[in-house]
């Protein structure tokens, strides 16, 4: 019992962890999903400038919201525009190719976490962008 305690502890305090960094770079929990994904191969951030970084993640969330369809995870067709849309926003950024395939996996997986009923709230802050709620 005091095991399973010690493990819900520690993830409770990676959990914290994880906020308090979305934070302090001003990102959503959603927008940090992504950031992550950006940033999984460590050759990533050889290349870009964290404000890069945290531009490049504010506009791939923007527009794969703005092109998510309804049971786009089930739609082959769906699915390979959404890749295209990545591919291309990474390309426009110049993202190293050795990192792409980890980073479009990634953000594909993000991606199907979003549920197709969910609410879309987006909301321009003068000084951070675009932010979403769900």
């Amino acid at each position: 019992m005091e095991e399973v305690i010690e493990q819900l502890r520690k993830l409770a305090e990676e959990m914290t962890k994880e906020r308090d960094q979305g934070n302090s770079l001003g990102l959503s929990d959603e927008e940090l999903a992504f950031y992550d994904a950006l940033t999984k191969p460590d050759v990533v951030k050889d290349f870009y400038s964290n404000a890069e970084l945290i531009l490049m993640t504010r506009e791939l969330t923007l527009e794969l919201r703005k092109n998510r369809t309804i049971d786009w995870q089930k739609k082959e067709s769906a699915r390979a525009g959404m890749r295209k849309l990545v591919k291309r926003l990474l390309k426009r950024y110049k993202y190293p190719p050795e990192g792409v395939e980890v980073a479009m996996e990634t953000i594909l997986k993000q991606c199907e976490q979003w549920t197709d009923n969910s609410p879309i709230d987006v909301k321009w802050k003068r000084d951070q962008g675009a932010t979403f709620s769900i």
